[in-house]
C-alpha cells in the first residue's frame, strides 16, 4: 500500500461523486475520503481547483478532474479485480459511448430540472425545464430498448458506464419518474440499486436527502 493514499474530494449526495465512489468501492480501493461537508475539505478543494466542482482526485503530485477521468485514472494506476474499462478497444469504445450517454442525456437534463428549482421563481426557465423533461423521456425510451437484451449498460460486465448510470438514473427517477412502461430501464435501475458498491453510496448519502430541492421520495 502506498504511504499516501489517493485523496478524493467529494460529497456523498452528489451524483458525480457517487459515480467515482462506486468505482472505488467496486475494487475496494483504499483512499482518503475528503467529505465536502467539512469546511476544511472545501478550502482544500478551492485551493486545488478554482471551479470548485467535484469530485477531484489527488494522487501524489497528480490532480485528476471529472468523474470519468478519475475512473479511467484508477483503472490505470490503481487497478483491481473489476475491470471497469475493458482491455478490448472496441468494447472499451462501447463503454465510453454509454458513459457519455448517461452524462449528457440522463444527468444533464435531470440537473437542469433540479437547478432550475433552486433559482428564485422570477429567474426560472419553464421552457428549458420542459425541454429537459422531454429529453429524459427520449433517453428512457432509447435505453429501454437497449436494456431489453443485456444485464449491464455495455453487456454482461459491470463497467464505467454503469458507475454513472447508477446515480444518474437514481436521481432522474426522483426528478422525472421513469414511466412504468419502460420495464427494462426500471429493472436495470433496481439491479444498480442492489449492487453493493452503489448501495453503499446510497446509504452514505441518506443523511443529506433534505438537500434535494424537489423533495426526496419516501423510497429507495
Amino acid at each position: 500500500m502506498p504511504a499516501t493514499l489517493p485523496r478524493l474530494y467529494a460529497h456523498p449526495f452528489s451524483s458525480y461523486s457517487q459515480k467515482a465512489l462506486v468505482a472505488l468501492y467496486e475494487n475496494q480501493t483504499p483512499f482518503d475520503y475528503r467529505n465536502l461537508e467539512d469546511p476544511r475539505a472545501n478550502e482544500e478543494l478551492a485551493a486545488l481547483w478554482p471551479m470548485r466542482r467535484f469530485p477531484v482526485l489527488v494522487d501524489g503530485d497528480r490532480t485528476v478532474l471529472e468523474a470519468t477521468c478519475i475512473i479511467e485514472y484508477l483503472a490505470l494506476h490503481h487497478p483491481g479485480p473489476v475491470k471497469l474499462v475493458p482491455a478490448d478497444p472496441d468494447t472499451a469504445l462501447q463503454v465510453r459511448m454509454l458513459d457519455r450517454f448517461f452524462d449528457n442525456y440522463i444527468s444533464t437534463p435531470q440537473q437542469k430540472v433540479v437547478f432550475d428549482r433552486l433559482r428564485p421563481e422570477a429567474e426560472r426557465d419553464p421552457r428549458g425545464v420542459d425541454d429537459a423533461r422531454a429529453m429524459l423521456d427520449t433517453a428512457y425510451a432509447w435505453l429501454d430498448q437497449r436494456m431489453a437484451t443485456r444485464e449491464w449498460a455495455a453487456g454482461e460486465a459491470f463497467s464505467l458506464a454503469d458507475c454513472g448510470a447508477a446515480p444518474f438514473l437514481f436521481y432522474a427517477d426522483w426528478t422525472h419518474p421513469i414511466d412504468a412502461g419502460f420495464t427494462h430501464v426500471r429493472a436495470y435501475r433496481q439491479r444498480l440499486l442492489a449492487r453493493p458498491s452503489f448501495k453503499r453510496a446510497v446509504d452514505e448519502a441518506r443523511p443529506y436527502r433534505s438537500y434535494f430541492p424537489l423533495g426526496a421520495p419516501d423510497r429507495d
